[in-house]
């Protein structure tokens, strides 16, 4: 599989620009230039460096790995098809569902219920989110089943 850059730069500038600040938790500010989020948003979202994921905007950065596209599908609230698409853009072999499991053990779950006003998510190895607490859900939004 090869890179299509150019696919790659648009999808990422088109989803960037469809969420906005308060959708991933991040406060608007006044004096904010840019519609949706910024490129530096997403950058910290996805514990990556701001310059490394402008230039795959720009299309001249290197091809991501599979764990950069998992953050940078977590940080932009990537649905599992608009993940998948995002592989496939990127050269990369889209994540098997076979190998992971939306089990969460019930001595977790216990653990889940009892923190009570903590917010708390279990994700996969994928990076979906597979359990959230109340206050979690209340924070990021109802977030089970995205990746």
């Amino acid at each position: 599989m090869s890179i299509d850059r150019e696919g790659l730069a648009e999808f990422l500038r088109v989803r960037r620009g469809a969420l906005q600040p308060e959708d991933v938790g991040l406060p608007r500010g006044r004096r904010r230039r840019a519609e949706g989020l910024r490129r530096e948003d997403v950058a910290a979202l996805a514990y990556m460096s701001p310059d490394y994921y402008a230039r795959l905007e720009r299309a001249s950065g290197p091809q991501p790995s599979a764990q950069m596209l998992a953050a940078i599908a977590q940080a932009l609230r990537l649905t599992r098809a608009e993940r998948d698409h995002l592989h496939r853009l990127a050269g990369r072999p889209v994540p098997d569902r076979d190998g992971s499991t939306d089990h969460v053990a019930p001595a977790l779950m216990r653990i889940l219920d009892r923190l009570i006003d903590t917010p708390a998510e279990v994700v996969s190895e994928l990076g979906e989110t597979l359990h959230q607490t109340p206050l979690a859900a209340a924070l990021l939004g109802d977030a089970r089943g995205r990746v």
